[in-house]
């Protein structure tokens, strides 16, 4: 794991027994670990942005693991979700993937298994959130473009060669070349293999106006 926020393995399971065993093993490999009785308990402690990963059981009085998935879901969390269960059936695993979940475990499980499940989740954590950082960082350049900067950067990402965006936009070459250095400038990227990576990592940012 990359240095930055101190990762926290966020455990919820109506068994205090469970909790106990969980938050034990968790912690003898040197990760954080908060636990809670209900999905309710951690909802009232939870804030969208924390880093780490929920461990999570299906079956719950109240609000079950499913519905908590699924009520994450509708916020937008990108907290990777590890559900767990004594009582899994095929149905129930799809249905939890459907709903995000990362992965699958069902009791009883090895803690090897299940350790190996956490370092995953916190892994995809980290490139997702790596990710997101990136993606605003190009969202804020590109907010800097004119409209015909970007329509040149979305040609020349697109494999367009200068003669042919002159054309489309019915300006010289020349033009279109200072265009497209001062995209270069402002994208900040040092080649057009870079500022293709940052259109195809911008996603729906990079389209024609």
């Amino acid at each position: 794991m990359n240095s930055g926020p101190t990762p926290i393995v966020f455990v919820v399971d109506d068994d205090q027994a469970m909790r106990n065993s969980l938050k034990w093993l968790i912690e003898s490999i040197g990760m954080q670990v908060k636990t809670y009785g209900s999905a309710g308990e951690f909802l009232n402690s939870y804030y969208p942005g924390r880093v780490g990963c929920l461990l999570l059981d299906v079956r719950m009085p109240g609000m079950s693991g499913l519905d908590l998935l699924a009520h994450l879901a509708r916020e937008d969390s990108w907290l990777p979700v590890i559900m767990i269960t004594g009582h899994g059936d095929v149905a129930m695993a799809v249905k939890a993937m459907k709903s995000g979940a990362v992965d699958f475990i069902e009791k009883p499980f090895h803690d090897g298994d299940l350790l190996t499940s956490i370092r995953n989740a916190l892994e995809f954590e980290e490139k997702q959130r790596l990710l997101r950082s990136r993606r605003a960082e190009i969202a804020f350049r590109l907010s800097e473009l004119t409209p015909r900067e970007h329509e040149v950067m979305v040609m020349v990402t697109d494999g367009r060669a200068n003669k042919e965006i002159a054309a489309v936009l019915g300006v010289s070459a020349k033009t279109v070349e200072a265009h497209r250095a001062r995209v270069m400038d402002k994208m900040r990227a040092r080649s057009l293999a870079e500022l293709v990576r940052m259109a195809l990592i911008a996603g729906d940012g990079v389209q024609p106006l």
